[in-house]
C-alpha cells in the first residue's frame, strides 16, 4: 500500500512539473526588436525533449549531490554551487548555476590568467584558479549538472550553442549574434567536436550555425548520447 501511494505521489509530482514547464515555456516573451529566433525555440518537441531530459538529469543530480557537495567543500571551503551571468535566446541575460570548479574568488584572478583561445572567448588548458576536485568535475562534466535546473526553467536546453558572457557579447559582429537565434544548451556540436580543445572562437560559430541548419529533434537525440560517450571517454576536457 505505502508503494502504491509513493507511485501515485511521485506521479503527481511529475506531471505538476511538466505542466509548469510547458506554461514558463508559453509564458517566455521573446523580444520582438531582435532578428527573430530559430524554429527550434518554439518546437513542442524539443521542449518535450527538453523537459524529460531535464527531469532525468535533476533526479541523477539529486543522487549523487552530497558526495560531490563535501569533495568540492574539503578540497576549497566556500560554496558548492556557482551561479554566473550569461546571455542566453537573442543575447538576454541570465543566470547560469554550475559545481564550483575554481577556488572562490576565480573572477578575481582572471586578468592573470593567460587566454590561449582566439577571438570573443576564454580559456586556459591549466588555469591555475581550477582546484583538484575541479578538474575532475569539468573532465566528466559533472560540474554542469545544476544547468538542468536552467533547462527546466526555460532558460537553456539540452542541445543549444555555448553561453556566452556579457562581455563577450559586447564585442560580436552581427555574424556572430546569429548563433544566439537558439537557446543555449547544455551540450552542442562543439562538446562532441573537440571540446576544451576548440579555440578558436570563429570555428565555434561556425558550429553553431551549422547546427542551426542540420537541426531536428532527432538530431538533438544523436547530439545527446554522441555527448555521453564523449563525457564517458573523457575526450577533450580538462
Amino acid at each position: 500500500m505505502t508503494t502504491i501511494k509513493l507511485s501515485s505521489s511521485l506521479s503527481i509530482c511529475f506531471s505538476s512539473l511538466f505542466a509548469y514547464s510547458l506554461n514558463y515555456t508559453r509564458a517566455v516573451h521573446y523580444p520582438d526588436t531582435l532578428t527573430g529566433v530559430h524554429q527550434s525555440v518554439t518546437s513542442r518537441g524539443k521542449r518535450l525533449v527538453d523537459i524529460v531530459g531535464a527531469l532525468i538529469g535533476l533526479m541523477m543530480t539529486g543522487l549523487i549531490f552530497l558526495p560531490l557537495a563535501a569533495a568540492i567543500w574539503l578540497d576549497s571551503p566556500g560554496p558548492i554551487i556557482y551561479g554566473q551571468i550569461r546571455c542566453g535566446l537573442n543575447g538576454r541575460p541570465f543566470r547560469i548555476w554550475k559545481l564550483r570548479s575554481m577556488v572562490v574568488d576565480a573572477e578575481q584572478w582572471k586578468h592573470l590568467v593567460q587566454n590561449e583561445a582566439q577571438g570573443h572567448i576564454f580559456k586556459n588548458s591549466k588555469d591555475p584558479r581550477i582546484t583538484r576536485v575541479g578538474c575532475i568535475l569539468r573532465r566528466t562534466s559533472l560540474d554542469e549538472l545544476p544547468q538542468f535546473w536552467n533547462v527546466l526553467r526555460g532558460e537553456m536546453s539540452m542541445v543549444g550553442t555555448r553561453p556566452p558572457t556579457p562581455d563577450e557579447v559586447e564585442n560580436y559582429s552581427a555574424y556572430h549574434i546569429q548563433r544566439l537565434r537558439v537557446k543555449p544548451g547544455i551540450t552542442g556540436e562543439w562538446q562532441v567536436n573537440g571540446r576544451s580543445q576548440v579555440k578558436d572562437f570563429e570555428d565555434i560559430v561556425e558550429m553553431d550555425l551549422a547546427y542551426q541548419a542540420k537541426w531536428s529533434i532527432r538530431y538533438d537525440i544523436q547530439l545527446i548520447f554522441k555527448t555521453i560517450k564523449v563525457v564517458l571517454n573523457k575526450s577533450g576536457a580538462c
